[in-house]
């Protein structure tokens, strides 16, 4: 299934602005991660119909791995 793109783009919007917050970051910085994350051509692609989570289940899915790769920077 997929979903509308207008609807979709709003979605974007509402996760990288909710990612932001949680994690102190510039809505800018929030947004490229956004666009460079693993969750971001499954939300595109209708993979899983993960459009279909919640905001808050797909920003946890991006502080998942916003943290991993900050770790796998640090080692």
């Amino acid at each position: 299934m997929t979903a509308n793109p207008i609807l979709l783009q709003k979605k974007y919007s509402r996760i990288i602005e909710q990612f932001a917050k949680k994690r102190g970051i510039s809505l800018d910085d929030a947004l490229k991660f956004f666009y460079h994350s693993e969750v971001y051509p499954l939300l595109r692609d209708g993979v899983s119909d993960m459009h279909c989570m919640s905001d808050a289940y797909l920003v946890e899915e991006l502080e998942r791995e916003y943290v991993g790769k900050l770790s796998a920077k640090r080692c």
